[in-house]
């Protein structure tokens, strides 16, 4: 085996470990909701559908039902509309307010994708 095919290896080997282990989990909403202290200040994804939204000025929250329960979702750029289906991974918190509301448990957006 030369050492060009080893080298070559070797790198799709690191490359395919380190792409795993960048990703969070996939989590349902209602053991997010069951045990916040858990996912507290954690990466974790999630995707559901919308079920509302807010937004001015480029940022607001929108809320995911995927079929186990809701979350709201926090972001910083547009939000998604009712009834897209939507994958978020972010961080956990809770007791979080915007716009002068709480909105309890909440995910820090991140990232979005939209199916």
């Amino acid at each position: 085996m030369s050492s060009r095919y080893k080298l070559l290896s070797l790198s799709l080997i690191l490359a395919a470990i380190l792409s795993l282990t960048a990703c969070p989990n996939r989590e349902t909403i209602s053991k997010i909701n069951g045990d916040p202290s858990r996912y507290q200040n954690k990466e974790v994804a999630v995707a559901g559908t919308v079920s509302n939204s807010y937004g001015a000025l480029g940022q607001g929250a929108y809320q995911i039902d995927d079929g186990t329960g809701t979350l709201w979702v926090v972001t910083r750029r547009g939000v998604p509309s009712r009834g897209a289906r939507v994958g978020a991974k972010g961080r956990v918190y809770t007791g979080f307010s915007f716009g002068g509301r709480n909105f309890g448990t909440v995910l820090e957006e991140s990232d979005r994708r939209t199916k």
